[in-house]
């Protein structure tokens, strides 16, 4: 890694930290070694880059540097509360604030894949206690006592013979010329004060009493606004623009052609440019274009899952993961099943539409807005422009909810592009229109998935997806499979099945598609999940019981017993309806039971949900909580509100009031139940996804005998 010194100085001065301070931060070693622990006033003698994360001011104020965004999962509660368990000071006395994108000085800083903490805490709990014994010594030094007599509360340190204290801002100075302790001992988990409590979100405040600061309320001096009429199928090319009619409304500056990158190709487009985003929608809606569509296809739903449904009869993919001979063993089973599970595409529609501040100067261009991958940002645009990497910075704002959609680089580079033209800083805005008929999507996929029972035990498992596959969007060989093609699939059930096999059949439309919230656990989880269930039916085995016999080790035991006891799962009444699902991912397991009922008109309806989160080690159980009850919310709607869909390669939706959103009555009651243990953390964002559908599905085919192998389905019409 290319390394440059970096002067304490000037880092303070710009981050508006001034004057003397303790800093310490990590560095990313050029040998490939893991992060390691400096101040600021060793990394101004020695070439490394200092990854900014902990500050405190002569007043005893601590201000922590977030490399990671915060779109409501919970970091800007989490971070904070991580390090000042090991810092021993009151969260009411710490500020966290947004770090630059910069992938030399904070390593990976993409908000994805429920990474946040997961990939970080062990680091920030040794800033955090290298922090606090940097100020032990210094006191000690200052006292001429033993280090072992005092120790660290509430922003002090205290001499424990004498009661002397001193609070943390008049040892900062003498502690900044320490070196940072290389071997730390950390707090064992039954001594956290902060750590595994349901304290209240830092962020909560900003975000009730307006001072959040979203991507939509930057302004910066002399900025204009700019929306953009974009090709409606991606692959179409401008042909010309008819802009008189659009200049001619107030407050339209100028009106010219754009070609933002999306993935591995260009998205023609027309922007308008005007002194407010109504002038420019405005000026917009006066545009005369013709565009030239020819060349490609224009796909429409039927035909897709058509042409799904034709490679899986027809083809065996490449292959994801294999062990055993599946295929033999299915050949010669008496019980077997092999059915067909699709799941459509889907809109990310995060709550805040999409949108980027820019500003191009000459050999500069600085970017802020909702981001997820500002490091992944910097690249891109660099690479575009052909900047070097101090000459892109990016900051990030709050995001109103992201859900994969705002890690993609489309819509800053689409800023950029349009404030080099004007030569002026601009605000993109994106209508929910554009969002939803623009994409990039959660892809739409088909699964064919078989199942072998041998002497009443299961032998084999067969697994084929047909999908699009976001690797291929971003340049990855044709020859290889979707790497996600087993994500949400237990490991576990490898050492009890011996046949398993998962295969990918590549299939590439003119459609753009992303991640989406879990990925491509949402839509395995519903397949993979739904198969042992009918399997345990076809074994005439209870489905809990069935995964009792093939889920051995300690946490899924221990996670299926939690199941079963908060659910009453032995206790079922006539009239109700159970199903259970299992699902993996991020290293995260989530069992879901769900209770089904029939209403007094006889429609279904949802009674209760009961989670179980194997997380590892965590930080805010009421953080887990929110994200899983998010999460089936999210669910719930995917599995059974909404879907996009296409015609002759548009899209039908355009906003809520034909993609429809659930309303808080859809919200069913769900009991949320974190598992204690020592394990390394994993993700809470995201794993909370997955297992609700199999799980509901199974709870109607327990009310009704009815099979749902198609959605999204209308609980209305079951």
């Amino acid at each position: 890694m290319s390394t440059s010194n970096i002067s304490r100085r000037h880092f303070l001065r710009a981050a508006g930290l001034t004057g003397t301070a303790l800093f310490v931060g990590l560095y990313f070693p050029s040998n490939g070694e893991e992060a390691k622990l400096a101040t600021a006033s060793a990394a101004e003698t020695s070439d490394i880059e200092l990854n900014a994360w902990v500050h405190i001011d002569t007043n005893g104020k601590v201000t922590i540097f977030s490399h990671r965004a915060e779109m409501g999962q919970g970091a800007f509660q989490s971070v904070p509360q991580i390090v000042a368990e090991e810092l021993e000071v009151n969260l009411k006395d710490i500020t966290i604030r947004f770090a630059q994108g910069d992938r030399e000085k904070y390593g990976n800083q993409v908000t994805g894949g429920s990474s946040t903490i997961r990939g970080s805490y062990k680091n920030l709990l040794k800033l955090g206690a290298s922090a606090r014994e940097m100020l032990i010594m210094a006191a000690a030094t200052k006292w001429q006592v033993s280090v072992a007599d005092c120790y660290a509360e509430s922003g002090h340190v205290i001499h424990r013979p004498s009661g002397k204290k001193f609070h943390y801002g008049e040892l900062v100075e003498a502690a900044s010329k320490l070196e940072a302790p290389k071997d730390i001992v950390l707090k064992k988990r039954s001594d956290y004060k902060l750590i595994g409590k349901p304290l209240s979100r830092q962020d909560s405040p900003l975000k009730t009493n307006g001072t959040a600061v979203f991507g939509l309320d930057k302004k910066l001096p002399g900025m204009l606004y700019a929306v953009v009429e974009r090709n409606p199928r991606l692959r179409g090319k401008l042909v010309s623009f008819d802009a008189s009619a659009a200049l001619k409304v107030a407050g339209v500056k100028k009106v010219f052609k754009v070609q933002t990158g999306v993935f591995q190709t260009f998205r023609d487009g027309v922007a308008v440019v005007a002194d407010s985003t109504w002038a420019a929608i405005q000026g917009r809606k006066a545009l005369k274009i013709e565009w030239d569509d020819s060349g490609f296809e224009h796909m429409s739903t039927a035909e897709i899952y058509r042409r799904q449904n034709d490679l899986l009869k027809n083809q065996e993919g490449l292959s994801a993961k294999k062990q055993g001979d599946p295929d033999e063993i299915l050949a010669l089973a008496a019980q077997k099943l092999d059915v067909v599970y699709e799941t459509p595409y889907q809109s990310h529609s995060a709550m805040e539409p999409l949108n980027c501040v820019a500003h191009y100067q000459e050999d500069k261009i600085e970017i802020w807005g909702p981001i997820q991958a500002p490091e992944w940002v910097q690249d891109y645009i660099c690479g575009q422009f052909k900047l070097p990497k101090e000459k892109v910075v990016v900051n990030m704002t709050f995001l109103g909810g992201g859900f994969g959609r705002k890690a993609f680089m489309d819509y800053p580079h689409e800023a950029c592009l349009i404030s080099k033209e004007i030569n002026a800083p601009v605000q993109v805005v994106w209508t929910r229109e554009d969002d939803m008929t623009q994409g990039p999507y959660r892809a739409g996929i088909s699964y064919r998935c078989q199942g072998a029972l041998t002497n009443g035990q299961l032998s084999a498992l067969k697994f084929k997806m047909a999908g699009q596959n976001i690797g291929h969007w971003m340049g990855a060989p044709k020859d290889q499979p979707n790497r996600s093609t087993t994500e949400g699939f237990l490991a576990p059930y490898y050492e009890s099945i011996k046949n398993v096999s998962f295969s990918d059949i590549p299939f590439e439309i003119p459609i753009p598609n992303v991640w989406w919230r879990s990925v491509y656990a949402s839509t395995n989880g519903f397949a993979y999940e739904s198969l042992i269930n009918e399997m345990a039916h076809l074994a005439k085995k209870d489905p809990l019981e069935f995964r009792r016999d093939y889920l051995k080790d300690e946490r899924s035991r221990k996670l299926i017993d939690k199941m079963e006891e908060l659910s009453g799962w032995k206790e079922k009444k006539n009239g109700e309806g159970f199903g259970l699902a299992i699902t993996e991912c991020f290293a995260t397991t989530v069992g879901q039971v769900v209770k089904v009922s029939r209403k007094a008109d006889g429609k279904i309806k949802i009674d209760k949900v009961w989670a179980v989160v194997d997380c590892g080690w965590y930080v805010n159980p009421d953080i887990i909580h929110a994200q899983v009850e998010g999460s089936v919310l999210m669910a719930y709607a995917a599995a059974t509100i909404h879907q996009i869909t296409f015609k002759d390669g548009l899209v039908e939706q355009k906003n809520f009031y034909n993609y429809l959103m659930p309303r808080i009555s859809d919200m069913p009651k769900v009991e949320v139940h974190v598992m204690e243990n020592d394990e390394n953390a994993g993700g809470v964002g995201e794993p909370g996804l997955p297992p609700f559908t199999p799980a509901l599905t199974e709870a109607i085919f327990d009310l009704t005998g009815k099979r749902i192998r198609k959605l999204p389905f209308d609980m209305d019409n079951v």
